[in-house]
């Protein structure tokens, strides 16, 4: 049977020094063999509502598992993130090889149900999630205007066929078949963009559900976690899933949307974009973070880096191999504080990051100093730190890093107010976004004066703020941000 190697005796005092050396580009202990050593264990914490604790660091699927450069062996890069401890493991249909890479490691781990000596306590210590870009159930999808369906299966289905896929690419020979005990943790719908997303996502759930027509991705991919077949998909009642989700690198409020309208609690998580320069853009960590984290959603960070354009690459989508970043940071901009300023942001429980090469070396090595970078509690870093380290941001590229995310439109009024009439005057009205400080509260303005406070929370459903009154002719109601900027709707006339 295949093992996980055994942790050395070296302390994360030591490790620490050894980080802060390579930030600054200095060479310590060239000796010391990053595949020889043993570490302490990984921190944990307690995944959302799933029932599993997750390592503070998890394996990103693209990196050098998707575009390989020459000399790379990506399996190993894997099989070194096992005998680290690691237990979160990312890849998509969308990453080409990646997936395959997966299967090779695996199978050296012995963790294909059915081989000879499969590891199984291996396999439930681990969280396996897989992604698809698809957001139909079925092929032969209508082609819409905004809404983006990609896989780089040749299968010409949908999302199902996608997570099959995944399976068979891991678990089996990429032939279409899998063994029988082969499941992924999670599969995320990936990379949300727009609402007109989201409205098909929920094909079925939120419309008719007609199985002779085509639906959304969500209420087939429920089918395979609960092992029912309401769709008409799954005539075998398979359980290939455990839990669903979602990722988004761009729009918030679609976001936001996304986790607004899931009344049948079927998310679980949310793999999102989250670094130093967050503030700079429609931001993620005051608009949709805190509502996945109201409605207790597992939250994985991405984008530490910024897809390595903290570094070496160009802004824009990786594409080849030569866009892999192999530095471990810079003098300028290192590596240790951009780790620590995501798992520090509130409602964060790890991260993945792709790694573009492992070393003897562990100064050199990319994985065991981003690994010692986030064995960090949730709570070690003040707001006042945090802001600190965004000025770490703005060396690289003057802050402008994050192509991936929508622009800052500052603090937005309350959206959809409008007001009704019965016995008194009822007004409603759905969440402002945020700007680059946390909405703090919603004011009544009655007839030129404010009447009422309402505090702003997390609007985690469709179900909107209300604030009612017994009489009054015109209304407004202002956003107020944590520093006082406000922003109003226009005037209501009861």
């Amino acid at each position: 049977m295949a093992s996980v190697k055994s942790r050395s005796k070296l302390t994360r005092r030591e490790f620490m020094r050894l980080s802060a050396a390579a930030a600054a580009g200095v060479s310590l202990l060239p000796a010391l063999s990053c595949t020889s050593t043993v570490i302490p264990s990984p921190m944990k914490r307690s995944f959302g509502r799933i029932n599993f604790d997750v390592t503070t660091i998890g394996l990103g699927g693209q990196g050098s598992l998707m575009w390989t450069p020459e000399g790379i062996e990506p399996v190993d890069i894997i099989l070194k993130s096992f005998d680290l401890g690691i237990n979160y493991y990312d890849t998509s249909n969308a990453y080409g090889p990646s997936q395959k890479n997966y299967g090779k490691a695996f199978r050296k781990l012995n963790l294909v149900p059915g081989q000879k000596g499969y590891d199984q306590k291996l396999r439930d210590s681990i969280f396996l999630t897989t992604k698809t870009m698809v957001r139909w159930a079925k092929g032969n999808y209508p082609k819409l205007d905004n809404v983006r369906n990609s896989t780089d299966g040749d299968h010409g289905e949908g999302a199902v066929a996608d997570l099959k896929r995944s399976l068979s690419q891991m678990f089996g020979n990429d032939d279409g078949s899998y063994p029988e005990g082969a499941y992924v943790n999670m599969i995320l719908i990936h990379n949300i963009t727009n609402f007109e997303e989201v409205d098909v996502v929920f094909k079925g759930l939120e419309t008719p559900l007609d199985i002779n027509e085509n639906f959304g991705a969500l209420v087939a991919l429920r089918d395979y976690r609960d092992g029912t077949n309401i769709t008409g998909l799954n005539p075998k009642n398979e359980k290939l899933v455990r839990h669903l989700g979602f990722s988004g690198h761009n729009n918030a409020p679609a976001m936001m949307d996304m986790i607004q309208r899931d009344k049948w609690d079927l998310l679980d998580g949310m793999l999102v974009a989250i670094n130093v320069n967050d503030r700079r853009y429609l931001n993620m960590q005051y608009n949709v973070i805190p509502v996945a984290q109201a409605r207790n959603l597992g939250i994985i960070g991405m984008k530490v880096f910024a897809d390595g354009t903290m570094y070496t690459k160009e802004p824009g989508w990786s594409s080849k191999p030569e866009d892999v970043v192999r530095v471990i940071g810079t003098e300028t901009v290192p590596s240790r504080p951009l780790i620590e300023y995501v798992l520090t942001t509130p409602g964060i429980h790890t991260l993945i990051i792709g790694i573009g090469e492992i070393n003897n070396n562990p100064l050199k090595c990319q994985l065991v100093q981003n690994y010692y970078a986030s064995q960090i509690k949730p709570d070690a870093l003040s707001e006042s730190e945090r802001r600190e380290l965004e000025k770490i941001g703005e060396r690289a590229r003057n802050g402008e890093t994050n192509y991936f995310q929508l622009a800052d439109t500052g603090l937005t009024p309350p959206r959809n107010a409008k007001i009704s009439k019965s016995d008194g005057v009822k007004l409603s009205w759905d969440t402002s976004y945020a700007g680059n400080e946390p909405v703090s509260h919603y004011e009544i303005v009655c007839d030129g004066k404010t009447i009422g406070t309402v505090r702003h929370l997390p609007q985690v459903s469709r179900d909107p703020f209300i604030y009612e009154i017994t009489s009054g002719k015109e209304f407004k109601v202002v956003a107020v941000d944590a520093i006082g900027r406000k922003s109003a709707t226009e005037v209501l006339t009861a």
